[in-house]
């Protein structure tokens, strides 16, 4: 069983998008605050009544959160 739920976050054209990469949620917000929260009650309200084990998932999954990050800067030494 998979001990972790994996999510891919990115900017869309308007607001930051959760996107779950081994479960079927998906969940937006116009700042990473506001996204956690609606990450946290997709989660909650997806897996209400689910049995875990459907996901081949253990019964306390972590999330690991992937970040897409755009115009990366680097210093120059």
């Amino acid at each position: 069983m998979r001990k972790v739920i994996n999510i891919s976050i990115y900017k869309g054209d308007n607001y930051l998008v959760a996107e779950g990469m081994n479960i079927p949620i998906v969940t937006q917000g116009k700042t990473y605050d506001e996204l956690m929260e609606n990450l946290k009650e997709a989660n909650e309200l997806f897996f209400e009544d689910e049995d875990l084990s459907k996901y081949d998932l253990d019964p306390n999954p972590v999330i690991v959160a992937n970040f897409e990050l755009n115009n990366l800067l680097y210093a120059a030494s």
